[in-house]
């Protein structure tokens, strides 16, 4: 709104012209969406209190969780708020990419708003089947996608981490291929938040990669000088991730340990997406394995205690994900969540420095 606004007055008065610059309004966007998510986050938590809408703990979890029972949820509906009234201010709505993430976001928002009602309000345990979650989440992905090819700047090239070059022309196999990615981050970053404050500090540190991965490559001597990929528009993804940062951090203020409020699937599955939709254009999908580690290593943690637990019926770990076996061995749950913090910064600055190694 205000880009659209300020910048064309540029032509009569030079100070607008600095809403054109992409650092400018992330940074705005990053103080702007932390303020607001702390203010509505605020009132939000007062009227789940007071609708006594609460978290349901499952019987399988680790025994100290169930005092956490009753806590309010679904607080990723104030982080989703807080990033769409962020970029109504600061977005450029001219930037297909930037639409392409947008519309990842709100579709996997709404799966996991349907989800957290059926839940919480309607007392459905099960909440939306997982069938019926993996058919929006495939068949939004494969739409999105499909637009993608048709209207975006953005190609179907496939690129590897330590090459110059695109490694193959997927065609039409963008489409599943990027599902796979986009589905998979969300529900991985869905099995990561099980602890206060898990999952929003890796998210915190991928949507900052991210999005300085869309600068460098919506740059155009920047990405020549780096090797990456250029696509015109790109680097609007980098007030997304600004915004992004800002209402987690001001999800953070309310959901660190100990939580006063959860995420619920309505934060988990759309941050996941719009991180794995992220990766996708930056074209850094297998680079993201790297960027979004900890939640590659949760998901995968699942993964191999099902399979081998059916093969054998022994388990690998106490329990899955992993960090409930870490808890399990003893860990204090605030130790768990910032070793995790801490290993989800180095794997960003690892990804990072993978850009002159090409």
């Amino acid at each position: 709104m205000l880009y659209y606004f300020f910048y064309p007055l540029s032509s009569e008065f030079a100070f607008f012209n600095i809403f054109k610059y992409i650092t400018f309004r992330a940074a705005l966007a990053f103080i702007i969406s932390a303020i607001f998510s702390i203010i509505v986050g605020k009132r939000f938590i007062a009227f789940m209190k007071a609708k006594q809408f609460g978290q349901m703990i499952r019987d399988v979890g680790p025994e100290s969780h169930k005092k956490k029972a009753g806590t309010p949820t679904m607080g990723g509906a104030f982080i989703f708020l807080s990033v769409v009234f962020t970029m109504i201010i600061f977005g450029n709505f001219s930037s297909e990419p930037l639409i392409y993430c947008l519309a990842i976001y709100t579709s996997y928002f709404f799966l996991g708003l349907l989800d957290d009602y059926l839940k919480i309000l309607k007392k459905n345990s099960d909440g939306v089947s997982a069938k019926g979650k993996l058919l929006w989440q495939f068949l939004t992905a494969a739409l999105c996608s499909y637009a993608l090819i048709i209207w975006s700047p953005v190609t179907t090239d496939l690129y590897l981490p330590f090459f110059k070059w695109p490694v193959v022309n997927l065609g039409y196999v963008f489409i599943p291929f990027v599902s796979i990615v986009i589905v998979g981050s969300s529900n991985a970053v869905n099995l990561t938040d099980g602890l206060d404050g898990l999952a929003i500090g890796p998210v915190m540190t991928s949507a900052s990669v991210l999005g300085i991965l869309a600068y460098l490559s919506g740059h155009t001597a920047l990405s020549s000088y780096l090797f990456i990929p250029y696509f015109q528009g790109l680097g609007e993804l980098t007030v997304l991730a600004s915004a992004i940062v800002g209402a987690s951090m001001g999800f953070l203020w309310y959901n660190s340990y100990p939580a006063q409020i959860f995420m619920g699937d309505v934060g988990s599955l759309s941050l996941g997406g719009v991180l794995g939709a992220m990766a996708v254009v930056t074209k850094n999908e297998f680079l993201f394995v790297i960027i979004g580690g900890i939640f590659v290593i949760e998901a995968l943690s699942v993964i191999i205690q099902v399979f081998y637990f059916k093969a054998t019926g022994k388990r690998v770990f106490k329990m899955a994900p992993i960090h409930h076996h870490f808890e399990l061995k003893g860990w204090p749950e605030p130790k768990v969540i910032v070793r995790f913090w801490i290993l989800s910064i180095l794997m960003a600055l690892v990804a990072l420095a993978t850009l002159k190694i090409r």
